[in-house]
């Protein structure tokens, strides 16, 4: 396929690039049209995703930090009660996601986008609301989490959607960039909800304190909700007529459903469950095993929970950016064995028996696990559009220009919906990963965790990155 080097590379469908329009002729692999239009189109799109990507993760993780002051202010609901509420936006989330990789080519992420993250409005005043009243039954507050677990789904349409804009060599920056600091929405609600539930900071409007018995002090939980409802309307404006629709990345489902006859597709679904399974796993459980193990101790949830997020989610980006220089199966690897080791160091800082246990061993290991996690968040995403990408090439190599220009359009929408299906699936993981710690001893959890990151590394080395592996990425 020729590439073209003229310094102008008009539009060769009329399209004007403009803000709020459907682009039909997009060519970021012509560097030509790279250079004078596209990649100020694409980083246009890219910085309106990702505050609207952190807005969702915000949405999605609100529950982790809300259950940690639910029995000061007066709620009875037991330990098991408050990880299942923590669970619950897992299931919807993980499920949702799979309907928004689909929906999104067919309707438009511009539009898409803009829908999707208006309708997180709802829950977040049901919650506010919600939380006005103790005597908001247990059903009530499990529906409404359920309900909140809408916003993680905006990850998968969102993902598949930026790797359309960008070339190949910069597809695991991008897309390190849009998932990592779109995750920084965990640490952003995790950090900001329980500094503004300490005061009266939204005014009247936002309804009467309660009473936290075990401080002795007014806080107002319902801020930790309310807070986010007009920066959830900013950014849905800001999406409809900021961004773009790209014609290339529109496709019926009966084009995207090919992937589930792609073994590739099952294969990455495993390890990226592997690496962003536990990035959001862990961050909607750690909240409640430092309450349980170490606030005897002195040691606050709502200081500490939100660095490890932080961590998983800066270094994403570090992740795709290692993977565009090294390659993503090596990284990938360097993350399953971090993350194990991680898990090692924090099993043996746990209490146990008259043991008391040590914080900071058990913390440092859990923000090594995140780094990791991150790391492989960001290579995982990285394999994917590459593994696509070769197969097709291989098959359309020899058939002349046209059909190897079908191939790389054939390659780019199943990559974006393979990105998206796989990040539904580990979506999963927000909810097993606290309905484990619920119903299990927290050691034998992360003993299971180690177990199934040693299968991961097993798939990743042989179909992935030893010589002579049958998809090297």
């Amino acid at each position: 396929m020729s590439i073209r080097t003229n310094a102008e590379a008009p539009s060769q469908g009329g399209d004007s690039y403009r803000p709020g329009t459907t682009i039909t002729d997009w060519r970021p692999e012509d560097e030509g049209f790279w250079q004078s239009t596209g990649r100020k189109v694409a980083q246009r799109n890219l910085w309106v995703s990702v505050p609207a990507l952190m807005l969702g993760f915000v949405v999605w993780q609100v529950w982790s930090v809300t259950v940690v002051r639910l029995g000061d202010v007066g709620y009875g609901f037991s330990k098991s009660q408050l990880f299942w509420l923590t669970a619950v936006p897992g299931i919807t989330g993980g499920t949702f996601r799979i309907l928004y990789t689909f929906i999104g080519p067919i309707y438009g992420e511009r539009k898409f986008t803009a829908f999707s993250t208006l309708i997180l409005v709802a829950p977040m005043l049901w919650l506010g609301f919600a939380l006005q009243d103790t005597g908001t039954p247990y059903w009530e507050m499990v529906l409404i989490a359920a309900v909140c677990g809408i916003g993680g789904a905006n990850f998968a349409s969102s993902m598949a959607n930026i790797g359309f804009f960008f070339p190949k060599r910069e597809k695991g920056s991008a897309n390190g960039l849009n998932g990592g600091l779109g995750n920084l929405g965990v640490s952003v609600v995790q950090l900001v909800a329980p500094l503004v539930v300490t005061a009266a900071v939204l005014g009247a409007p936002a309804g009467d304190p309660q009473r936290d018995t075990k401080n002795d002090t007014d806080i107002w939980l319902q801020n930790g909700a309310f807070l986010w409802v007009p920066l959830l309307v900013i950014m849905a404006l800001l999406a409809w007529f900021l961004m773009n629709d790209l014609k290339v990345a529109a496709a019926p489902f009966s084009q995207q459903k090919i992937i589930f006859k792609r073994k590739h597709n099952w294969l990455m679904t495993w390890l990226y469950v592997g690496t962003f399974g536990s990035f959001i796993g862990f961050a909607a459980g750690l909240p409640l095993l430092i309450k349980d193990n170490f606030e005897s101790q002195g040691y606050q949830a709502t200081t500490y929970a939100w660095l490890g997020p932080l961590t998983g989610a800066l270094t994403r980006w570090a992740g795709g950016w290692l993977s565009d220089r090294l390659g993503g199966a090596r990284v990938t690897m360097l993350s399953f064995v971090g993350m194990a080791a991680s898990l090692v160091v924090v099993i043996s800082a746990l209490p146990s028996g008259g043991d008391q246990g040590n914080f900071w061993t058990f913390f440092i290991g859990f923000l090594a696990a995140f780094f990791f996690s991150g790391l492989g968040n960001g290579s995982t995403f990285r394999q994917i559009p590459v593994i696509f990408r070769d197969q097709h090439a291989r098959e359309a190599a020899g058939k002349g220009p046209e059909a190897q220009a079908a191939a790389l359009k054939q390659s780019e929408m199943e990559s974006g919906a393979v990105v998206g299906f796989s990040s539904a699936i580990a979506a999963y993981g927000f909810f097993f990963i606290p309905a484990m710690f619920a119903n299990l001893e927290v050691t034998t959890a992360l003993w299971m965790f180690i177990g199934f990151y040693a299968t991961c590394l097993v798939v990743c080395w042989w179909f992935y990155a030893r010589k002579g592996a049958e998809a090297p990425s």
